[in-house]
């Protein structure tokens, strides 16, 4: 268990029976080659086009993990970017309008408003135009892979390695985030309160706290633990990773475990 202060499966994309021939590694990396050209040019929607076409031919193992490392990537680029995307609308500011009322009414988080607006204070004002997102995140955390799987809907957007606990002691089931915490301090089971930026401190820099009480996804003090089973119970990942998590998804998002 971790404690701090006051969590429908779907696969990756695979190539369809009726695919087209098995593209070779040479063509896998001058299609590449144009995805970031798009991406250099500032046309993400058409970099994920065709990185999504080229999941459409057969893959080599390899391959297929480079498409969707590069998915991945621009997927989040997306998010995080000015442009609009089937999960956003264009939000035009009211009158008494603040960026945490916008962030409750549209269920997001003002992390991502600012960083999908590049707005640097929590200054806005009337008539200014945002993107909001309204994507109706999922997360999926399979133990046996030791992987923690983002989704807007039934679309992997992103899969992230994380660490869980040996057998049953991180629990199987559907959960949601209740509490999220930024550089957390770590009240260990076993005694001692270690305060953020501690060495001993296991929570890394961000909490996102289950309806179960004690178990959470957390970041890391020991990112070596990455992939494994070492953990007290909860989702353990990456300070980079669970930063760019915390900012993605709210409060009550639904967090399904699964062996």
């Amino acid at each position: 268990m971790c404690l701090a202060v006051p969590f429908g499966l779907t696969e990756e994309p695979v190539a369809s029976e009726n695919a087209a021939r098995l593209l070779n590694s040479k063509q896998i990396t001058s299609s590449l080659s144009e995805v970031r050209g798009f991406i250099d040019r500032g046309n993400l929607v058409e970099a994920k086009t065709k990185c999504k076409d080229l999941l459409a031919h057969k893959l080599a193992p390899e391959d297929l993990r480079r498409v969707h490392s590069e998915l991945y990537q621009l997927n989040v680029q997306l998010i995080f970017s000015q442009t609009s995307t089937p999960d956003s609308i264009q939000y035009i500011v009211q009158q008494g309008d603040t960026l945490q009322k916008i962030a409750k009414k549209h269920k997001t988080t003002i992390e991502l408003l600012k960083k999908s607006n590049s707005i640097e204070s929590d200054r806005i004002y009337s008539g200014m135009k945002l993107k909001v997102s309204t994507a109706n995140y999922t997360i999926l955390v399979d133990k046996s892979e030791n992987l923690l799987k983002l989704f807007s809907g039934d679309e992997l957007l992103k899969a992230y390695p994380v660490a869980t606990g040996e057998g049953t002691k991180t629990p199987a089931g559907t959960f949601t985030i209740e509490t999220k915490l930024e550089n957390p301090t770590w009240f260990s089971p076993a005694g001692g309160v270690f305060p953020p930026g501690s060495p001993g401190n296991l929570l890394g820099t961000r909490w996102m706290g289950f309806s179960i009480p004690s178990y959470g996804i957390h970041g890391t003090t020991d990112p070596g633990s990455i992939g494994t089973h070492v953990t007290h119970g909860c989702v353990r990942m990456h300070n980079e990773d669970v930063e760019e998590l915390y900012s993605i998804v709210p409060l009550k998002t639904q967090v399904t475990i699964v062996e």
